[in-house]
């Protein structure tokens, strides 16, 4: 992932230089993102989903002016999800409770669209309750970090659609954007 993260940095910086735009995230914006992801992490026979990855996170604009048009920012960022393995009547249900923190750097490149990569730190709160016979269930919390890429398109000053491809609660998160 860190390779990946590199390659995607690089990428960014290129296109910088084919014209970037007015920046649509400056010190001082506040961002709130609520989405909902899609999980790969508890697939396959005999698993289901009992309520899907969600997730809120805040950006908040604290420098500017980087590379011309680049910014930085940092936020809170919380997810939620509960699953379910069960066979025969017995099994587990899976909940991760996800809290953490995340810094993003923000580079325009095309006009309206907020374009970003990022670092996550944070704790899974993992817990699991037994289904039927109990059999001893799994759990335990965990520390987290990932990086991660995407993007709002602003339709108005305030309003956006996002999606993020990047380790959270999901592999993959969209949904909507409030700028304050």
């Amino acid at each position: 992932m860190k390779k990946i993260f590199a390659v995607l940095m690089v990428v960014f910086f290129a296109l910088s230089q084919l014209g970037a735009q007015d920046p649509s995230f400056i010190k001082g914006d506040k961002v709130v993102n609520v989405g909902i992801g899609l999980s790969m992490l508890y697939i396959g026979s005999y698993y289901s989903m009992v309520i899907p990855p969600i997730s809120v996170s805040a950006d908040i604009g604290i420098v500017d002016g980087i590379l011309k048009k680049a910014a930085v920012g940092v936020g809170p960022y919380i997810g939620f999800s509960k699953n379910k393995w069960e066979y025969s009547g017995y099994g587990w249900t899976y909940t991760d409770f996800i809290i953490g923190a995340r810094g993003t750097f923000h580079y325009p490149l095309v006009d309206k669209l907020d374009t970003y990569a990022g670092i996550l730190a944070g704790y899974d709160i993992a817990s699991s309750k037994d289904i039927g016979t109990p059999i001893g269930s799994p759990e335990g919390g965990h520390f987290v970090h990932s990086e991660f890429i995407g993007a709002r398109y602003y339709f108005s000053d305030s309003f956006a659609a996002f999606a993020e491809l990047g380790y959270g609660i999901s592999w993959l998160t969209a949904g909507a954007a409030l700028k304050f």
